[in-house]
């Protein structure tokens, strides 16, 4: 066996992806699996988008586009930031990526140096440490748990930042709890970051849509913030295009010229066809975006409903997303035959191999007191798998 460079030995394995193969591996075997683990609307891309695409293909939409992505794609997201979210914006700030994934991972390669850190609100998504340290950086983490409702304080910003501090990702709705910053709140954060040069806030709104508080706020809509903002958002999960890999940053364009570079030496411009189906699904009706809403927050509101009827799971109330991120520290400890349970990874395994659903250990979000369940599916599926939770729960003693 050969060695891996010593950047790939500093970085864990996605743990989702990990528990959606071996529950897929199960799947496979003919076990019926009900799969809570992925992060991804269960819905189809509406037909007008999908038609939008077949016309590009017949358009011929099949060279390289340019690196930040096709000018008209652009203008649409600046209309989308300016009419939905108050922003302005030039077509000059706007970078689109194969994803947000990658938006997030440019920006953050784009800003970091080694050393230097960014502040990250635990529970956070899985990628965001392992990204910075990609980039050499150190991830700081701020525990914001169950009793806060997860968000983190202007007071817990402010005694986590240091002379090394570079920039605080932020992610609202948040994945994996579901959790919504306030107007207020991310004022009183903007309070804190404009008070020190040179430090950046990497606002991720991937989830913007799917809302269940009425109006997503921007930390970039307050006074001298928009240059100190990087929004990352795309066309995923709210117009259910996991798939399509289109996402997008609107930054100033210093930042975005970074981006640029970096981006024209890996990977250059996203998919040709989709970003037309994306162009697309920005400047059409939104109506498919509401119906998708209200099915979430339906299925939010039964997936909570459920889960407070389980003994011995504590359960808050997600304003956004679509995880539910239940804190389960009461089976700790607790067994069931030769198997004990010691944290949320075992109790994740413990439901997938006895109840044959798959969740995610809080421990890679972490936050090792939870664990994560995508609500991203049939609300018969809710049912079931809310029934197989509390059944295999039982067991435990």
């Amino acid at each position: 066996m050969g060695k891996l460079s010593d950047r790939l030995q500093r970085l864990a394995p996605s743990a989702t992806l990990a528990m959606s193969q071996k529950s897929s591996e199960m799947k496979a075997q003919g076990i019926d699996v009900i799969n809570m683990s992925v992060g991804e609307p269960d819905f189809n891309t509406p037909d007008h988008i999908k038609e939008a695409a077949k016309k590009a293909v017949d358009d011929n939409y099949s060279r390289y586009s340019p690196v930040p992505g096709y000018p008209d794609l652009r203008k649409a997201i600046v209309d989308k930031l300016k009419n939905e979210n108050g922003l302005d914006y030039t077509i000059n700030e706007i970078l689109v990526s194969n994803g947000a994934k990658q938006s997030v991972c440019n920006a953050v390669m784009a800003l970091v140096n080694d050393g230097e850190e960014v502040i990250i609100p635990a529970p956070y998504w899985v990628s965001y440490p392992q990204m910075v340290k990609l980039a050499g950086g150190e991830p700081v983490i701020i525990e914001a748990g169950f009793d806060q409702n997860f968000k983190i304080t202007a007071e817990q910003l402010e005694k986590a930042i240091t002379p090394k501090t570079r920039m605080l990702i932020l992610c609202s709705p948040s994945n994996p709890t579901g959790s919504v910053y306030s107007k207020e709140e991310l004022a009183a954060l903007a309070e804190v970051i404009k008070k020190h040069e040179d430090l950046y806030v990497l606002a991720d709104e991937i989830y913007e849509h799917i809302n269940y508080v009425g109006k997503h706020e921007s930390i970039a809509q307050f006074e001298g913030m928009k240059e100190r903002s990087i929004i990352v958002n795309g066309v995923s999960k709210a117009y259910a295009m996991t798939g399509w890999r289109i996402g997008y940053i609107a930054a100033p364009e210093w930042i975005v010229k970074g981006c640029n570079k970096l981006q024209g030496q890996y990977t250059s411009g996203p998919c040709s066809v989709s970003q037309k189906a994306a162009e697309f699904a920005y400047t059409q009706s939104q109506e498919c975006v509401e119906t998708m809403r209200q099915a979430f927050e339906r299925r939010r509101n039964l997936i909570v409903k459920l889960a407070k009827e389980i003994p011995g799971l504590e359960v808050n109330e997600p304003q956004g997303a679509f995880y539910l991120f239940p804190k389960c520290t009461n089976f700790y400890g607790k067994k069931y035959g030769d198997k004990v349970i010691s944290n949320s990874t075992d109790l994740a395994m413990f439901l997938l191999e006895e109840g044959h659903v798959a969740t995610v250990g809080g421990d890679a979000f972490g936050d090792p007191e939870c664990f994560r369940m995508s609500y991203a599916t049939s609300d018969e599926n809710i049912v079931e798998a809310m029934r197989r939770i509390k059944e295999t729960l039982g067991k435990l003693e």
